[in-house]
């Protein structure tokens, strides 16, 4: 084609306005991102709230740090890991705002459940339903994104939705403290459940579907088998799985140990800053908390996906680059926040981890998504997060907590010193998750397809 031919072709899309589409479909859909942020601030939020919670729960139903563990981890992660790679495909031909929608009804209803549990069996069953719901989520809502903009905006689509995570983590951090401290742990899971049906109803008859809009429906979705074939080629979906893995157990693995550190480590530093302000134990642990990682959760989610955007026009092994660097980055700050004797100082350090940490989530999606065609990113999704969900979710805070118990047991140094030192054990696994998303570089040019 000849450049006369290039420029009639131009002009006729800018008169017709397809040339501008791109942009024009990112402005229309920003409030529908921001619903599906809110979705996935939910989400967190009844995940975590329980990390806070936990202490209290560990006396009041005489728990050991495994069930502690089993209950924040396995348990939640036993279905929300299964189903995700049916409801992907599901996801794949049918009515994503509709799945989500109902995903949001079913982890809120069980949210509440937890709430009314005698024993560590109904509560640990009651995490099993929440997980069932959450399954529902993220790999719709990906996919939705996915459709919403163009490839060279979707790091930053993509971390937009993803800093969901530590938000919901600030909210469940601070609601499930001060209402703990008032009405005790029950009545948080309550607090914590109620807003999602509400939402749910809100996303399922709001939420736009772009199929809705197409004369032909898609009538048949890949098969898991197919969905395998095409990644199999691909070294950088394996890399960058292997990544995110990696960063899940210590992610999943603090995130669930974070209140009882700071319970046994700094009870006296704890109260009495807590009395400064008005307030008791948990609840300033849950708002500081809260803040701290919160915020640095969501300025990082936000820099690494503009990061990734900025250099990965040009070059597009920066998005690969950006999650390395944040996990390499952020292990001597973890290690040094667990073993430093201060509470103020191990709060301020934890910021910069949490920060660089949340580096990877924009860039790692995105890759993901731009691995293989529009019809098949809600499975290749689905697939990672099967993964990272049963590996690093479900035994990552396992892990800590039989890590702990032997520390402390079995070792002798106490229940203290258990933590401490299974968090700064665990923190070492930024190295490896790093040397991962480094090697995905070599080859994410090649294996890019959308």
């Amino acid at each position: 084609m000849n450049a006369k031919s290039r420029g009639a072709m131009l002009m006729k899309d800018v008169i017709s306005g397809e040339a501008a589409a791109p942009a024009r479909i990112s402005r229309a859909y920003y409030l529908p991102i921001l619903l599906l942020l809110a979705a996935y601030v939910l989400n967190f939020l009844d995940r975590q709230v329980v990390a806070i919670l936990a202490e209290p729960i560990k006396r009041d139903l005489h728990l050991a740090d495994w069930q502690l563990g089993a209950m924040t981890g396995l348990s939640f992660a036993i279905l929300y890991t299964f189903l995700g790679i049916p409801i992907a495909k599901l996801a794949e031909r049918g009515d994503r705002p509709m799945i989500i929608g109902g995903a949001i009804g079913v982890w809120s209803f069980f949210t509440l459940v937890c709430g009314f549990a005698q024993t560590f069996t109904q509560l640990a069953l009651a995490r099993i339903g929440v997980g069932v719901g959450e399954a529902g989520c993220t790999p719709p809502a990906l996919s939705l994104i996915s459709e919403y903009v163009p490839r060279e905006r979707r790091s930053t689509a993509m971390s937009i939705y993803l800093a969901g995570a530590p938000l919901g983590g600030v909210l469940g951090m601070a609601l499930g403290g001060l209402v703990a401290d008032q009405w005790g742990w029950r009545a948080a899971f309550l607090v914590a459940g109620a807003p999602g049906l509400v939402l749910a109803l809100l996303t399922f008859f709001t939420l736009p579907e772009p199929r809705r809009k197409q004369k032909v429906a898609i009538v048949q979705s890949p098969t898991v088998r197919e969905v395998v074939r095409k990644l199999l080629p691909k070294r950088t979906y394996f890399l960058v799985v292997g990544g995110v893995t990696l960063k899940a157990i210590l992610q999943y693995g603090f995130q669930a140990f974070f209140g009882s550190f700071f319970f046994r480590n700094h009870a006296g530093e704890l109260a009495a800053y807590a009395s400064l302000w008005g307030l008791k134990s948990a609840g300033f642990l849950g708002v500081a908390l809260g803040l701290t990682l919160g915020t640095s959760g969501i300025l990082g989610s936000l820099a690494g996906g503009w990061l990734s955007d900025r250099f990965s026009s040009g070059q597009p092994k920066a998005q690969a680059w950006v999650p390395a660097f944040g996990a390499f980055a952020s292990t001597p700050f973890y290690v040094a926040a667990v073993l430093v004797p201060s509470m103020p100082l191990a709060l301020a350090l934890l910021f910069i981890p949490s920060m660089l940490t949340a580096f990877y989530f924009g860039p790692a999606y995105a890759i993901v998504q731009g691995l293989v065609p529009p019809g098949m990113r809600a499975m290749a999704t689905a697939i990672m997060l099967f993964v990272i969900s049963l590996v690093g979710l479900g035994f990552g805070p396992l892990a800590v907590g039989i890590t702990s118990d032997i520390i402390s047991g079995p070792l002798g140094f106490g229940e203290a010193a258990g933590v401490r030192w299974s968090l700064a054990l665990f923190a070492l696994l930024g190295i490896p998750a790093g040397l991962l998303f480094l090697a995905s570089a070599k080859t994410l040019q090649r294996d890019l397809e959308s």
